[in-house]
């Protein structure tokens, strides 16, 4: 039986390396924050001072899905995990419970930011973001969207949720590895290993599960988050939607054009050789676009900018 030493903080130096940037890992700390009394939501605090970005992780991932992401920002953020995942507690409702995701991020952003923020959700974080942001815009200074509308429904995403719903366990590190490399068979077998460091489980009798399926599966009824085409409606705020150009994104020229028709505000950003994942395919390219929006919104808007393509920040070595 194989054991597989997991050290949180030690791992960093394999993303720099593997996406050859010329930054210092900077101060990364865990953190516990309460959301009722009883829950916990935890997540990764990047930099010091006060954060001016909190990013939301997708369905069955955590806050280390951006991990390259956040070194190339260089930046103080906060990565949170929500309900369910990595580190943070469990709910009453499926992973899915998009307004209940939501109601915890408010009471997380309350605590642990002291100005708006840069609100960054991929996936089923996006659509969490949304909610926020239309339901605490003071909280918020601008909204960006990976790869997600709310026209994403669960048959356009059934390559994700076959993934997410595989087997509750594997006999060793290997089959969840050969597993998870069939599923991202563009991805290097090394970012992958890390990966599942971060998100999964050894137990006592060697065998693996993945963290957010350590958690019994919910049948309780989750609060309605209502129209989500209906929350853009009333957003003010700069909202951008990062759209993946590759194959595995979810999001069609139909959803783009009416997240457009509803936010005339909207920037959309394609970006090229990335699937669904854009924090995995093309990390440094989905930093460069929230730094550069940052800067933008921070001097009163900028021009729209083309498609992205594949770009590195490469060491001087």
């Amino acid at each position: 039986m194989g054991t597989y030493p997991y050290d949180e903080f030690g791992l960093f130096h394999e993303n720099v390396a593997e996406w050859q940037l010329a930054v210092a890992i900077p101060r990364i700390e865990r953190f516990f924050v309460s959301v009722d009394g009883l829950r916990q939501l935890s997540g990764l605090r990047w930099g010091d001072g006060d954060a001016d970005m909190v990013l939301l992780h997708g369905i069955a991932q955590n806050a280390h899905t951006f991990d390259t992401v956040a070194l190339a920002l260089q930046r103080p953020l906060i990565a949170l995990d929500l309900a369910n995942h990595g580190h943070s507690d469990p709910f009453a409702f499926a992973h899915g419970a998009v307004r209940a995701h939501a109601d915890d991020v408010i009471v997380a952003l309350e605590a642990l930011t002291t100005k708006p923020i840069a609100l960054v959700g991929m996936s089923l974080g996006g659509l969490v973001a949304l909610v926020v942001a239309s339901e605490r815009p003071d909280l918020i200074s601008s909204l960006t969207m990976i790869d997600v509308t709310p026209g994403v429904h669960r048959d356009r995403a059934k390559y994700i949720m076959d993934f997410v719903n595989g087997p509750a366990s594997f006999d060793d590190f290997e089959a969840l590895l050969a597993r998870t490399k069939a599923h991202n068979p563009s991805r290097s077998e090394s970012s992958l290993r890390r990966g599942i460091l971060h998100n999964a489980l050894q137990r006592d009798d060697g065998s693996w599960v993945w963290r957010h399926q350590r958690h019994q599966r919910s049948e309780v009824v989750a609060p309605d988050a209502g129209d989500l085409w209906e929350r853009c409606d009333g957003l003010t705020m700069p909202v951008t939607l990062v759209r993946a150009m590759g194959p595995g994104s979810v999001v069609t020229d139909d959803d783009e054009a009416l997240m457009r028709a509803r936010v005339p505000q909207l920037r959309v950003v394609p970006v090229e050789h990335a699937g669904h994942s854009i924090q995995g395919d093309q990390p440094v390219v989905l930093a460069d676009i929230l730094a550069s929006y940052s800067i933008q919104e921070a001097g009163g808007g900028g021009l729209e900018p083309p498609t992205y393509g594949t770009k590195i920040r490469r060491s001087a070595n």
